[in-house]
């Protein structure tokens, strides 16, 4: 558990948000300095925060408000990242501020958790556009120019469920491309139809009629499904500052639904899971990767020369650090896991943050993973002509590999009952994991 530094606060005319110690550059720090300025969009700002807050304090299946937790805010140089999970953990947000909104600071480098409690989300819902916003973005608080008012102290607490969340969601937004854009009208209206966090679970198909978005209860040509629409509900408190819409679409069947909001100087972006009572921990997408023998040593090695890249070149860290592409790539889902890197689907690469988590945590928070490798340091794997035989118990399951090299896991099949019910969607059971430490062993 991390405590704040001090309390949030309103005192005078400025509101103190209070942060978690962090880290920079050069490591974990008490009184990491992020920002100092104003910012020219203080009302996007405010709602884009208070937005952040009620995502994770929702639980959207079967609809019921949380004690909320702490957004994660790294800052890269040239944007604000916050970052949350719903207390469901069915709900990704990222709000990205951009230096376009900001100005009379430098944007510095690191990681922390931001404040946001009741009484703060209540006095930022109620800045005005005309307000002047000014940021001190630190260990000592955020200030803006705000009614006099004074809220508690929280400490903070991040949930280990939240670390394989951000390794899993690094490996399902690569399979997200872009569907279609709109303009600020047409992304309004569609705000304007969503509806509440309470409302009774539906799915809805999105496609592109002209400039603007067809909403319909049934699947049409080229239509994107969003499940769980009442998901997207806090959406409707930047409706005013639209700017445009993304909509994505993932290559793979089961993934969720990912769409992200253009706002003057930001962008905020929502990630769902396929279904609102399946979190984004559940998934399993990067256990293969986790699965290397030579991740952890690859992952310190890569992370030594990581600087809170907005974007993380991977050809130019190969060159550095020496590794090959695939375990440069499987060092960055360990990254991922610890909450050390996340994906960003605009720039369609990773960027690097910094959060207090070991390799080894990430890999023991994995128990099909270690189901797995107990089966393959058993010797309970062994070849069968171009397949494979899996001795789980008192049963053997059959596993085929799939004809990538580089991706055993893709097309493989089992059948065991996991297999079979999830088929790839939730990662590969531990019997195909096992089959693939046999098969990639001293390699």
């Amino acid at each position: 558990m991390r405590a704040f530094s001090e309390t949030t606060s309103l005192t005078g005319n400025s509101l103190h948000l209070a942060l978690a110690p962090g880290k920079g550059i050069g490591g974990a720090a008490e009184n990491l300095t992020f920002f100092t300025g104003f910012t020219n969009e203080p009302q996007v700002v405010a709602r884009s925060l208070v937005a952040l807050s009620e995502i994770t304090s929702t639980r959207y299946y079967k609809y019921t408000p949380q004690s909320q937790r702490d957004p994660i805010l790294s800052a890269h140089g040239d944007r604000l990242r916050a970052e949350c999970f719903s207390a469901c953990n069915s709900v990704y947000a990222c709000f990205e501020l951009f230096d376009s909104a900001l100005d009379g600071g430098q944007i510095g480098f690191g990681t922390t958790n931001v404040d946001i409690n009741s009484e703060t989300r209540r006095l930022l819902s109620e800045i005005s556009a005309h307000e002047t916003l000014r940021l001190n973005v630190s260990a000592e608080g955020l200030t803006a120019v705000t009614k006099t008012q004074k809220a508690s102290e929280r400490p903070v607490e991040m949930p280990s469920r939240w670390l394989n969340a951000l390794g899993n969601i690094s490996q399902i937004l690569p399979e997200f491309k872009l569907a279609f854009q709109v303009s600020a009208s047409a992304a309004k209206a569609f705000l304007a139809t969503l509806p509440p966090a309470s409302a009774v679970n539906g799915n809805v198909w999105l496609t592109l009629s002209g400039n603007s978005i067809n909403v319909s209860k049934r699947p049409l040509p080229d239509s994107v499904l969003i499940p769980g629409v009442h998901r997207l509900s806090a959406l409707k408190r930047l409706l005013p500052y639209a700017q445009g819409m993304s909509i994505f679409q993932s290559a793979t069947d089961g993934l969720g639904a990912l769409l992200s909001l253009d706002l003057p100087g930001g962008r905020f972006t929502l990630l769902l899971t396929e279904e609102a009572w399946r979190g984004f921990s559940g998934e399993g997408s990067m256990l293969v990767s986790l699965a290397a023998d030579n991740v952890v040593a690859d992952a310190d090695l890569v992370s030594a020369v990581l600087a809170f890249e907005a974007v993380i070149d991977l050809n130019l860290l190969a060159e550095k650090t020496g590794l090959s592409a695939v375990r440069v790539e499987s060092a960055l889902a360990l990254l991922a896991g610890s909450g050390r890197v996340g994906w960003d689907p605009h720039a369609r690469a990773y960027f690097h943050r910094e959060l207090p988590a070991e390799h080894e945590n990430v890999l023991q928070s994995n128990p099909r993973l270690g189901a797995a490798r107990k089966l393959y340091e058993g010797g309970r794997v062994r070849a069968a002509g171009p397949d494979w035989i899996v001795k789980s118990g008192s049963t053997e399951y059959f596993i085929r590999l799939g004809n990538d090299l580089e991706a055993l896991e893709v097309g493989a099949v089992c059948n065991c009952f996991w297999h079979v019910s999830h088929g790839g969607r939730r990662g590969p059971c531990k019997h195909i994991l096992a089959a693939i430490l046999k098969r990639t062993e001293n390699k």
